[in-house]
């Protein structure tokens, strides 16, 4: 088996594609003016931001002045559950029991603080019906937050019903699109959202910079507070060089995104067939086709995941257990178990996420790298584990 590195986990970030960084490169050491400057290296700093807005609103289908730029996923979907909140005036939450942690801490905190949140559940193949979601939307409901794409199954919501749904209660509605954006379409012109969440290292971009997508007419109220960038809506010196490398990835984006699913997805579909084939006992997460197409999250019986991703990681092959962001955790995934497994189950299950540069060959030895080491673990195991 061969040793060379082979990266699957592309949910968690992804490398800086090359054009983007050579974007990047000058407003860290030319161009490094102050855009909220008058004079010249300032504005030259200010038409970059304004170049780089245009891009990712042209990604999200969306306009240039409806465009927040923010220190990532998470600031953009803190930031538009305390504006909804605060504009509203009302103290009370929907969402789902598999947001991300950027959205379900945050909704845990709050009720601490004394705001219900209505947490909607999902099925056994993770979609979301959206008859819950009009069934939880009462009187005193500030906003409904239903992601696009949860990230570690992958699983696609129906967000056109949900957005139609509150659009009709007259109630707010965020999306964290951050998993979605770049390998399905997201194009706010169709979907009436009013609030969505992107972030630039899940598609060739930095880390450390993100967007919100903010509807025209929406009320606002700003999450950081100090001086008037973004036009007074979130204060601090904008991050000149990420946002610029923010704009050339959400340009790539928008021209492959149509060319993603169908490659992405092909590999995915080969990888999965391969393990499906090669092992008995194992099974996917998620529904089999309602799913960004590069993500592949795999239950494998009798193994325990940590263990199943060590010894990938000593072949090269590079997965996850669930989140990135929950990494660490001893407890299962809240996002599996939500759906019906058990925490053993749970335990067992891995990520794979793959990337917009992945071949069929590395596919081909990832697989076969899998099959192996699962193989090998089950090998260990005494007859009586094997038969339960």
């Amino acid at each position: 088996m061969s040793r060379r590195a082979i990266y699957l986990d592309h949910n968690a970030t992804t490398a800086v594609l090359p054009e983007v960084a050579r974007e990047m490169v000058p407003f860290l050491s030319v161009y490094y003016g102050n855009p909220s400057s008058a004079y010249s290296l300032g504005q030259e700093s200010k038409q970059a931001l304004r170049s780089a807005r245009r891009r990712v609103a042209r990604l999200l289908g969306g306009r240039e002045e409806e465009i927040l730029f923010t220190g990532g996923g998470t600031e953009s979907d803190n930031t538009a559950l305390w504006s909804a909140l605060r504009t509203s005036g009302k103290r009370e939450l929907v969402t789902t029991l598999v947001e991300h942690p950027a959205i379900y801490r945050l909704c845990q905190e709050l009720e601490k603080d004394g705001y219900r949140v209505r947490w909607i559940p999902v099925g056994a193949d993770g979609r979301l019906d959206p008859a819950e979601v009009a069934r939880a939307i009462g009187s005193e409901t500030a906003v409904v937050s239903v992601m696009t794409a949860n990230n570690e199954t992958g699983v696609l919501f129906p967000i056109r019903e949900v957005s139609e749904i509150c659009r009709a209660h007259g109630v707010l509605f965020h999306t964290d699109a951050v998993q979605a954006t770049a390998k399905v379409p997201v194009d706010v012109s169709e979907i009436p959202v009013d609030f969505l969440s992107v972030s630039a290292h899940k598609f060739g971009g930095p880390k450390g910079v993100g967007a919100l997508y903010v509807r025209d007419g929406v009320p606002f109220r700003p999450f950081l507070w100090g001086g008037s960038q973004e036009r007074g809506r979130r204060a601090g010196t904008e991050n000149v060089a990420a946002i610029v490398g923010m704009g050339r990835a959400a340009e790539l984006a928008a021209e492959r995104v149509e060319q993603y699913g169908a490659r992405v997805g092909k590999l995915r579909d080969r990888f999965e067939q391969a393990i499906l084939s090669g092992l008995v006992d194992v099974r996917i997460n998620g529904h089999p086709t309602e799913r960004v197409p590069n993500t592949s999250n795999l239950c494998f019986a009798n193994i325990e995941s940590e263990a199943l991703l060590l010894e990938l990681d000593r072949q090269g092959i590079q997965a996850s257990g669930g989140s990135a962001c929950s990494t660490g955790s001893a407890k299962p995934s809240r996002v599996l178990v939500a759906m019906g497994l058990s925490p053993r189950e749970a335990f067992a299950s891995v990520r794979f996420s793959l990337g917009w540069n992945q071949t069929e060959e590395e596919i081909d030895l990832a697989a076969a790298a899998v099959i192996e080491a699962v193989c090998r673990i089950r090998e260990k195991l005494p007859a009586s584990v094997l038969t339960r």
